[in-house]
């Protein structure tokens, strides 16, 4: 029995141009135990697919299931099964950390919660905020919380909607080893993120949505490995000769131009030379998600808008 399944699973608006596709479509299943990446950029669908399994919105057609039970008809059983950490930073201004989660496990039904709280509160570096209202806290210490709020009840799904967006590096580096313990001890974890090294490093099997329709779905390493390139990395204060800029991703002062081959890698530099252009920190290296991630956004087909 999958995790989370989404079968045929269609949300669609009603636009002054005509029907809108926010999703069209989707099918997959992610199995228990996995650590699962939804990549695709804004607008592609993720949040609304994420909104349709927590049930705060319901899709056009198609079914969605965690673990087996139906997110409409089992409504109840679906979200016990769910700890859902949302993009929004969505608090109750009038309680302390740990009021707000022994409130939150109350929802779940969940009494005699204190050790968990204790454990979820040190592991997320709140330990020392337990006792603070959640309106002196800052951003990324509020961020925390709703991590913690999603794992009160000790879910068996955990869905993490952006959960390091605009959020410091200790933070990251802290949720990442806390979900990743959890996940090793059999918690099926599905992260969107924007962070695609967050999603190379800790995803097993990737989704990538572009307006509404999956456009590739397998194992990290095979994407890496399907659309495997030799990548040419410098920095130049000056613009790229013109020859070059179609297969270059220019990212300030840091350059990333495409190569095939040792041939190619001599045409590049011998293009560089005879521009004037002066590289600096050159390096040879293997294209990351980021590069596979752009190449398949780029070559997916774009979704028509329905009449």
């Amino acid at each position: 029995m999958p995790a989370i399944s989404f079968q045929n699973v269609t949300k669609t608006y009603s636009g002054a141009r005509g029907a809108v596709h926010a999703l069209d479509d989707v099918s997959f299943d992610i199995e228990p135990g996995e650590f699962f990446g939804l990549l695709g950029p804004n607008g592609a669908g993720k949040t609304t697919l994420i909104s349709i399994l927590a049930g705060l919105t319901r899709a056009s057609s198609g079914h969605v299931t965690v673990l087996g039970h139906d997110v409409v008809s089992d409504y109840a059983a679906a979200r016990l099964s769910l700890g859902i950490v949302p993009q929004e930073l969505v608090f109750d201004p009038f309680f302390t950390v740990r009021e707000a989660l022994r409130i939150q496990s109350g929802y779940f039904g969940v009494r005699a919660n204190d050790a968990w709280i204790d454990e979820l509160l040190a592991n997320l570096g709140l330990s020392d905020k337990a006792e603070s209202n959640m309106r002196q806290l800052s951003g990324g210490m509020k961020r925390r919380v709703l991590v913690a709020q999603a794992l009160v009840h000790r879910p068996p799904v955990i869905v993490l909607d952006e959960p390091t967006a605009g959020v410091d590096v200790e933070l990251r580096q802290t949720l990442w080893q806390f979900i990743a313990r959890l996940n090793k001890e059999g918690h099926t974890v599905l992260l969107t993120t924007h962070y695609l090294e967050e999603a190379e490093a800790l995803c097993g099997r990737l989704a990538m949505l572009k307006q509404g329709r999956v456009v590739a779905l397998d194992r990290t390493s095979a994407l890496l490995a399907g659309r495997a390139s030799t990548m040419l990395r410098f920095k130049m204060d000056t613009p790229l000769p013109a020859a070059l800029a179609a297969q270059s991703r220019v990212t300030g002062r840091v350059m990333q131009v495409k190569a095939r081959d040792a041939r190619e890698v001599e045409a590049i530099l011998a293009t560089l030379h005879a521009a004037g252009c002066r590289p600096e920190d050159l390096e040879i290296g293997r294209a990351d998600l980021e590069d596979v991630f752009l190449e398949i956004m780029k070559d997916a087909p774009a979704l028509k808008v329905a009449a």
